[in-house]
């Protein structure tokens, strides 16, 4: 479905419904449920690269954050069937996220991009990263030869990815992220003036103190978590892997306009 030009907000709330970027998503309700008692219970692999201590350590608090920051069914007594994100709560954050990338662009910052949904997101973060680029943006190139216990840690179309098996690879984990800042530091290297990514690439930057936004799932309740704490300056809330990489491109249009941002 596709929009010629840049949607305007309407045409663009209608599209993320249509493909259920927003609006009645893919991800059921028990799943939704299930990571966030995860995140309460401890368990890191739902922290995103974050550290969050002891202060969410009640699901329900978790289910409060998820239904303003993001739209879902805000009644603990629902436990079943389909769940939503506000497409409205969606185009916020995106407007939120173009007035960083604006910033960044002004002030000709360097701006490291990954994601750990390159089967949805890639091509997300690689425009983004060609646009601010075209404003004189420095696009930070990681150091070589990093990897973790996942893979190794590579950089694709000015993104950085986990490789592993010669195929790229899906994570939550914030370990590469970890490996690509204190590899710049021990290498005396400037750290990024801002991270723009997903799961625990986000997290893990924000937590280390680096100016952090990007795009979560309704079943991932780290970087809301984390930006209404203020460790994430921006998330937005979508379906990170819907039918069609190609259904994002309305967004990114919209994203880079509201930002000043042109592609090449």
């Amino acid at each position: 479905m596709p929009i010629p030009g840049t949607p305007s907000r309407a045409e663009l709330v209608d599209h993320l419904v249509k493909t259920r970027i927003a609006g009645e998503v893919a991800t059921p309700r028990e799943n939704n449920l299930s990571h966030y008692r995860q995140l309460a219970n401890g368990n890191r692999n739902y922290w995103l690269g974050l550290e969050l201590g002891d202060r969410w350590t009640d699901e329900q608090d978790v289910l409060a954050v998820m239904a303003e920051r993001v739209g879902v069914n805000d009644d603990p007594e629902y436990r079943y069937g389909q769940d939503t994100i506000d497409p409205e709560l969606t185009v916020a954050g995106l407007d939120r996220l173009a007035a960083r990338l604006r910033k960044a662009a002004e002030d000709r910052q360097r701006v490291l991009l990954a994601t750990g949904h390159p089967g949805g997101l890639l091509d997300v973060h690689r425009r983004t990263a060609a646009a601010l680029r075209e404003a004189g943006c420095e696009i930070l190139v990681i150091p070589a030869g990093l990897q973790t216990d996942e893979g190794y840690v590579w950089q694709v179309a000015d993104v950085a990815v986990l490789e592993h098996g010669a195929t790229l690879w899906h994570t939550h984990s914030g370990e590469p992220m970890k490996a690509i800042l204190t590899a710049l530091e021990r290498d005396g290297r400037p750290l990024p003036d801002l991270v723009v990514a997903d799961h625990g690439w986000a997290g893990y930057a924000g937590q280390h103190g680096v100016d952090s936004v990007g795009y979560a799932d309704c079943n991932d309740p780290g970087l809301f978590v984390a930006e209404s704490e203020g460790t994430v300056q921006v998330a937005v809330p979508l379906d990170d892997h819907v039918v069609s990489p190609r259904h994002y491109d309305p967004m990114i249009a919209y994203l880079l306009a509201a930002a000043g941002l042109t592609e090449e």
